[in-house]
């Protein structure tokens, strides 16, 4: 299978799962319900879900279908994220993904809630999973909700939040090169090594939980490098949101280290997380599939 195709049918079997799911509770208003399936249906590439999927069949001789709540519930908690990202206390982004953003279709209240039913519901996705055992579904939450919690995404969004304008020049260059990396680390990358782990996690392969964490580590660090380029000299239509990071005057590897040296260290990165997937055992087709992968997230353009 191609990398496209199997991209392709990771969005049709999450999107439907969530879909699903959310139409399914009878019980929340219609507005809410709304709100929440607004973004979640607004596109993207699921790259998160795409990364647990290909662990998972990497290590395994399972398949995608086996993990989709886990895929499902992973994909709600980034997008929860975004809506919030998006709202005029944080970024104050008209769109993404090319479409208006959720508070400026349903409000900067409604919003906030979609996030919160997203973030929520995404925990009772895992726990009333059908398809995952009881102690898998410990393990999945721990992770998820670390890397996602006060410890993880909440704690880079927080530093990077406070790192707009004015307060970049209270800092040495030592103190905002640590502030970047940890902005980055926790972020971005917490996610993406949350959706490989729990990959792992699922395939029975706690053995190689170390290496597929580092591997997923520095993908997401080279893929957020590719981001704040893209911010930079990326098409605002092709890549669907404006340039707000120059905006808000945030601190990025752009604007601290350059376009140029930026590259570099995505490069760096890249080679550096394909060596860690060659020492790994597992199918070869989905290994080629999780290095075209790993090549998608920092050549893409969109």
């Amino acid at each position: 299978m191609r990398l496209e195709e199997y991209i392709q049918d990771s969005q049709t079997l999450v999107n439907k799962r969530i879909n699903e799911y959310i139409n399914k509770k009878e019980s929340a208003c219609k507005l809410i319900k709304d709100a929440m399936l607004y973004s979640i249906n607004c596109g993207g590439k699921r790259i998160r879900p795409t990364l647990m999927f290909l662990t998972y069949e990497f290590l395994s001789t399972g398949k995608k279908t086996d993990i989709v709540d886990a895929a499902a519930a992973i994909e709600m908690v980034h997008t929860y994220s975004l809506i919030h990202d998006d709202l005029p206390a944080m970024d104050n982004d008209d769109l993404r993904r090319g479409k208006p953003t959720n508070h400026k279709v349903f409000g900067d209240g409604v919003a906030v809630l979609a996030g919160d039913g997203l973030l929520t519901d995404a925990f009772h996705i895992i726990s009333s999973s059908k398809k995952i055992n009881e102690e898998k579904k410990g393990m999945v939450i721990e992770i998820l909700s670390r890397r996602a919690g006060s410890s993880g995404m909440v704690s880079g969004q927080t530093i990077d939040l406070v790192s707009e304008g004015t307060l970049l020049k209270k800092n040495s260059k030592k103190e905002l090169a640590e502030q970047l990396d940890y902005i980055h680390q926790h972020k971005t990358a917490d996610m993406i090594m949350a959706a490989c782990e729990i990959g792992c996690i699922l395939a029975d392969k706690e053995k190689d939980l170390r290496s597929i964490s580092d591997f997923a580590q520095k993908i997401g660090f080279a893929f957020q490098i590719a981001d704040d380029i893209l911010d930079v000299i990326g098409d605002k239509k092709k890549i669907g949101k404006n340039g707000s990071d120059k905006k808000n005057n945030k601190l990025t590897y752009v604007s601290f280290y350059g376009i140029e040296k930026s590259k570099e260290l995505e490069e760096k990165l890249l080679s550096e997380s394909l060596k860690i997937l060659d020492m790994l055992d597992g199918r070869d087709e989905h290994k080629k599939l999780m290095k075209e992968m790993a090549y998608l997230l920092i050549g893409r353009d969109r």
